[in-house]
């Protein structure tokens, strides 16, 4: 995919990877849009953040439309967003968000199937070991179906401050 357009606003630009893997990592969600056959489609999927990958994992259904389309095009544009709130009276928001474009991997391999939901649990949950000890066994593995979004492009964009107009 061409990247080929830079940031306007070159102050809300974030430049270092590290700070926009923390970003990755610290949504409980990311938006991915996917396209076949020249339709969009958008989903929403919770996830974990592999770093030592630069890869998103997701858990979703074996079949049904995002499936479909994955499997006709399997390139995504994605973002995650840490929402900071709107400044009311200011006409501002405050953000930190990633964009990102990859490509999905359906995986297979019971080891990294183990390893994608250990991501995704200590990520995204309050006691990951309960977790992880509890509902991780040989046959939540076989059944689950793991996306992984291995990431080509990344940038980030941040508006923590209010601005004041001259």
């Amino acid at each position: 995919m061409e990247h080929d357009h830079g940031l306007r606003r070159k102050e809300k630009e974030i430049k270092d990877p590290a700070e926009m893997k923390a970003i990755l990592k610290g949504t409980h969600y990311v938006t991915a849009a996917m396209c076949r056959e020249a339709a969009p489609y958008l989903v929403t999927l919770s996830h974990g953040y592999d770093e030592e990958r630069n890869a998103i994992y997701f858990h979703c259904a074996k079949e049904g439309k995002k499936i479909d389309f994955l499997k006709a095009n399997d390139r995504v544009w994605g973002q995650a967003i840490l929402d900071h709130g709107y400044s009311h009276g200011r006409c501002d928001h405050l953000f930190e968000s990633v964009q990102f474009s990859g490509r999905v991997r359906f995986v297979e391999d019971a080891e990294e199937k183990r390893h994608a939901l250990g991501v995704m649990i200590r990520q995204l949950e309050r006691e990951p070991g309960k977790v992880l000890t509890e509902q991780v066994t040989d046959a939540s593995v076989e059944r689950v179906c793991i996306g992984r979004i291995d990431i080509g492009f990344m940038s980030g964009k941040r508006s923590i401050k209010v601005i004041e107009s001259p």
